[in-house]
C-alpha cells in the first residue's frame, strides 16, 4: 500500500507513539560505510557487539548509531545527548511534502529540539528525553487541530 501524501490527513493520523527507553547519538570513528570494520572489536559494519542500533548513518567523519543508552554504556561508547523516541505511525510516502516541517516547526515553537530519521514507512522523532512525553503532547495537539 502506498504512503499517506496529503499534508492534512499526514497531521491529523499521525499518531505519536512514545518508544520505551533512552536513546543516545554516538559515532563509531573510521567506519564509514556499511561493511567497514574497526580494530579493536567492532562486528562487521563498525556495530561494536552487543549494540543494535535503530538508525545508522554512514558519514566521512564515521558511522553514526542511535542506540539504547544502556548498550551504549556497556559498549563504553561516548554520547551527550539522552533522547526520547518517537514514531509517527502514520504511513507516510517518502514524497510527501510538509510533514517534517510542520512537525519540526511545532516543537520548535514549544521550544524543543527534534532529530528526525524517515524510516520506509514512518518518521522517528528523536526529542530531549526529559521532555518526550511533553513532545508527544504537543503533536497530539497538532493532530486534533489538523482533523
Amino acid at each position: 500500500m502506498p504512503g499517506e501524501r496529503d499534508l492534512p490527513q499526514l497531521l491529523s493520523g499521525m499518531r505519536p507513539e512514545l518508544n520505551p527507553g533512552r536513546y543516545v547519538f554516538t559515532i563509531v570513528p573510521g567506519a564509514t560505510v556499511p561493511g567497514a570494520t574497526v580494530p579493536g572489536g567492532a562486528a562487521p559494519g563498525g556495530v561494536p557487539a552487543g549494540v543494535t542500533p535503530v538508525v545508522t548513518v554512514a558519514e566521512q567523519e564515521g558511522l553514526t548509531l542511535v542506540v539504547r543508552q544502556e548498550q551504549a554504556d556497556a559498549a563504553g561508547l561516548e554520547y551527550d545527548y539522552v533522547a526520547g523516541w518517537i514514531t509517527l505511525r502514520v504511513h507516510s510516502a517518502l514524497e510527501a511534502v510538509g510533514l517534517t516541517a510542520a512537525v519540526a516547526k511545532e516543537l520548535a515553537d514549544a521550544g524543543l529540539s527534534c532529530n528526525v530519521v524517515a524510516g520506509f514507512h514512518h518518521d522517528q522523532l528523536f526529542v530531549p528525553y526529559e521532555h518526550a512525553a511533553q513532545a508527544v503532547a504537543v503533536l497530539d495537539a497538532l493532530a486534533r487541530r489538523s482533523a
